[in-house]
């Protein structure tokens, strides 16, 4: 096992993994950036660096000054947490040409699974149904003929990264053009890659996601499904294991189908599977075993593979909520060369966990981000067994204030969160209508 890791992020990710860290008796340390230097990430870990930057592409995102900061450190390893590095094939390469292992999939994994493209061909080769659609040339003339054999509504989608940047629901001929330049030019900014491809627009339907775990001896388990359909912005807000509309039969499907991928591109550590679930619209307010035999030939809703999230999910506490599972040792495991301590007969699923994201955005001015310093917070008492809290509070990059998650026993409980929510007391920024 490594004695020392290097956590190439910020904010409560990094603090999650300092945590592990400091229980598995390795070493933590964290980079930071001049605005995050009194953070508590830097608090809670054993040390850490000063990147010489403030904005993302002087720190966090500049690979000469991380790597230098694990030698200099003597880290075994780096932790790139979610967002920044965590996808960069480049960066894992980095990492290994200087003796360095990177906490994440193989760099051909991530250069295959990065380009949606890609995800979806392999999906198509492994007989794993994809929303229908086009992802060849992506010259405005093609897209537009391809939209009108495809039918509308479309979506746009950019070619690389997510986190909806890139996307854009198209609903008629006339607002294609101008959706196809806006995307472009977003998929640009955010990841120098204006490659588009288009989807049906698959509506009814929930965005259901498989947690995967890969070791290098070749074992790949599931630890179940988590929903994220309550969404804005194509920005997931809430997230829940299990899925209100997964049952057994369902849930076989989908996890199938994850493990099949994980398998077919020699996964290794942790990955999600995203699909969307859909429920035919004239079975879709019916429960999912009724919606069954009426729906689709005894088979159930359609289901469509969606992309590969090669890293850990800022929605994975629910899962580790519901499996009693720590994934950020069990990633640092497999990195280390163990194989995965248990096999699927041994995963055990227990009570129903939610999460719910707590962001600073103006509710009277469209959720835009709510700049400004935060005077005072204060968070409902926890955590708890059945809850648990993690905050970040220097938004220098996003405005993802904390996480709460809860469980909800074996029920879903949504009233149980959501009354706590009502105990968050945040100063200076706007997080939600009354504070307008």
């Amino acid at each position: 096992m490594f004695e020392s890791v290097l956590i190439a992020n910020r904010g409560e990710i990094a603090v999650r993994i300092a945590k592990t860290l400091r229980k598995m008796g390795i070493r933590s340390v964290v980079v930071a950036s001049i605005p995050d230097r009194r953070s508590l990430a830097v608090r809670t870990a054993d040390a850490w660096v000063l990147l010489e930057g403030y904005s993302a592409a002087e720190s966090y995102l500049d690979v000469d000054a991380v790597i230098a900061a694990a030698k200099a450190e003597g880290c075994q390893a780096i932790h790139p947490g979610y967002g920044f590095l965590s996808e960069r094939a480049d960066f894992a390469e980095r990492c290994a040409a200087e003796g360095i292992t990177f906490i994440g999939p193989p760099p051909a994994v991530l250069r295959g699974m990065g380009d949606k493209v890609a995800a979806r061909q392999l999906a198509i080769a492994n007989d794993v149904p994809v929303v229908p659609g086009w992802d060849g040339d992506d010259d405005p003339e093609t897209l537009v003929g391809e939209a009108a054999s495809i039918g509308y509504p479309v979506m746009l989608k950019a070619r690389g990264g997510g986190g909806g940047r890139g996307m854009r629901e198209v609903f008629t001929a006339e607002d294609l053009p101008e959706a196809i330049e806006s995307a472009r030019r977003e998929a640009i900014a955010a990841f120098g890659d204006g490659g588009l491809l288009l989807e049906k627009l698959v509506t009814n339907a929930h965005h259901v996601e498989v947690q995967v775990l890969a070791d290098t001896q070749g074992n790949v388990i599931h630890l179940g499904e988590r929903d994220c359909s309550v969404q804005r912005r194509h920005q997931k807000l809430i997230e829940e294991s299990p899925s209100p509309v997964v049952d057994d039969a369902l849930r076989e499907r989908l996890t199938g189908y994850a493990l099949k991928l994980a398998r077919a591109i020699n996964y290794v550590n942790a990955g999600t599977f995203e699909f969307l679930v859909s429920v035919p619209t004239e079975t879709s307010s019916l429960p999912l075993s009724q919606a069954r035999e009426r729906g689709r030939g005894g088979e159930g809703p359609d289901v469509y593979f969606l992309e590969v999230n090669p890293r850990l999910q800022v929605e994975h506490p629910v899962t580790e909520m519901v499996t009693g599972l720590d994934l950020v040792e069990l990633q640092l495991r497999i990195a280390a060369g163990e194989p995965l301590p248990l096999k699927q007969e041994d995963v055990q699923f227990s009570g129903h966990a939610i999460e719910f994201r707590i962001n600073a955005e103006d509710p009277w001015d469209g959720f835009k981000p709510s700049s400004g310093r935060i005077d005072a917070l204060s968070t409902p008492r926890g955590p708890t067994p059945a809850s648990r809290q993690e905050t970040r509070c220097r938004r220098n990059y996003d405005s993802l204030l904390g996480k709460r998650i809860v469980d909800g026993g074996i029920a879903p409980r949504r009233w149980r969160g959501s009354r706590g929510l009502g105990r968050y007391d945040v100063h200076g920024v706007r997080s939600r209508t009354w504070d307008c």
